[in-house]
């Protein structure tokens, strides 16, 4: 992913032909449902590096909420419903896992927002199906970490997030300068105006991407 111009980083948040910019109000705390030990120790190890690179925090509980980002990883979407008490935390499960079922999806995003319209929780809901079971789990986990990251738009990332660097897969250099840019404390947490784009694309253009560990 090469971005040069502001207009390819507001394709990024261009959400239904709007251009919708949110990224977290408040510490991340995760919290991973379905996997082994030494998949958990992964995913939240990328979680981690992708909150580090964009100088956001981490936090041991949510003083509202508990976790405020869920994964959960399942063999097959029905699953979900037998899932204790997702039901009260997603309205209109059962509608959800037809859609889900319907479209032969492998993974689905939601997020929730404060009164200010900054991400106050996240969920992520992943189908491991004979794809997503062929790529590697560090790479997985990091592609899913800087999803969240921020609220993309629904076509940003039609190459994926991360790229090749010898016999690495790194996250692409472009991208982490963006995240890198998108928590500038300068910058609003939400944003809805294009112009927006201008000075990310500044940002980012000036900030490394430093040691950070992706």
């Amino acid at each position: 992913m090469t971005l040069t111009t502001p207009d390819e980083i507001a394709a990024l948040f261009t959400r239904a032909g709007d251009y919708t910019f949110v990224r977290w109000g408040r510490p991340i705390v995760p919290v991973v449902f379905g996997v082994e030990e030494s998949t958990l120790t992964i995913l939240k190890g990328a979680i981690e590096a992708v909150v580090a690179l964009a100088g956001h925090k981490m936090a041991e509980q949510d003083t509202e909420l508990g976790a405020n980002l869920m994964f959960f990883f399942i063999r097959d979407w029905d699953d979900l419903i037998g899932v204790p008490n997702l039901e009260r935390l997603i309205d209109g499960l059962p509608d959800l896992v037809t859609r889900l079922k319907g479209a032969d999806a492998n993974q689905y995003r939601m997020f929730r927002f404060d009164d200010a319209g900054a991400i106050r929780a996240a969920f992520v809901f992943i189908r491991v199906d004979k794809d997503l079971a062929e790529v590697p789990a560090e790479d997985l986990a990091l592609d899913q970490a800087v999803r969240i990251i921020c609220l993309w738009g629904e076509n940003a990332f039609p190459k994926g997030t991360l790229v090749k660097a010898g016999a690495h897969t790194v996250l692409d250099p472009s991208l982490a300068a963006v995240i890198r840019a998108a928590y500038d404390p300068v910058l609003p947490a939400v944003a809805k105006d294009a112009s927006h784009a201008l000075r990310l694309f500044a940002r980012a253009q000036t900030m490394g991407v430093g040691d950070a560990p992706l």
